[in-house]
């Protein structure tokens, strides 16, 4: 019987205030890594749902996604999975300071473009610089590319 093989579809929020960008430095099982909030698609939910439900988890920032900066299929070395990453684009709204950020997230930070590129060899993938540099390529797409049905 032939397996089916299916990518991990996942959200990023590309969260830019004042020329820095919001990560989370995080514990993965290659240590500590720096990644743009991000998660997985929840069954039932809307990829716009799921980048603010994720950024509000993992940054205690809420979110509201504006743009589609990109889509980004990537196999992990090992070749085991596949994400295939909506990032977004958007505008931050209120910080709900004290609030308990998700099970492994270990802080979020607000760092330039040069910090990020300073700790590129502990980016938790390429898809973290690649989806800075397409933010300040401009790449923004409607968010009307994405259709939701319940």
């Amino acid at each position: 019987m032939n397996r089916i093989w299916k990518p991990n579809v996942t959200v990023a929020a590309l969260i830019e205030r004042e020329g820095r960008f919001l990560l989370v430095e995080e514990e993965t099982e290659d240590g500590l890594r720096f990644n743009q909030p991000a998660g997985h698609l929840d069954e039932g939910e809307s990829l716009l749902a799921a980048c603010a439900r994720e950024a509000l988890e993992e940054t205690a920032w809420h979110f509201r996604p504006t743009a589609l900066v990109g889509i980004y299929q990537w196999t992990r070395p090992q070749g085991d999975i596949t994400y295939l990453r909506f990032a977004f684009s958007g505008e931050p709204g209120a910080h709900e300071e004290g609030r308990a950020l998700d099970a492994g997230i270990v802080r979020a930070v607000w760092m330039t473009p040069d910090e990020i590129a300073a700790v590129a060899d502990r980016h938790r993938s390429p898809l973290v610089s690649q989806c800075v540099s397409d933010y300040l390529a401009g790449r923004r797409f409607p968010l009307d590319l994405l259709r939701h049905y319940d």
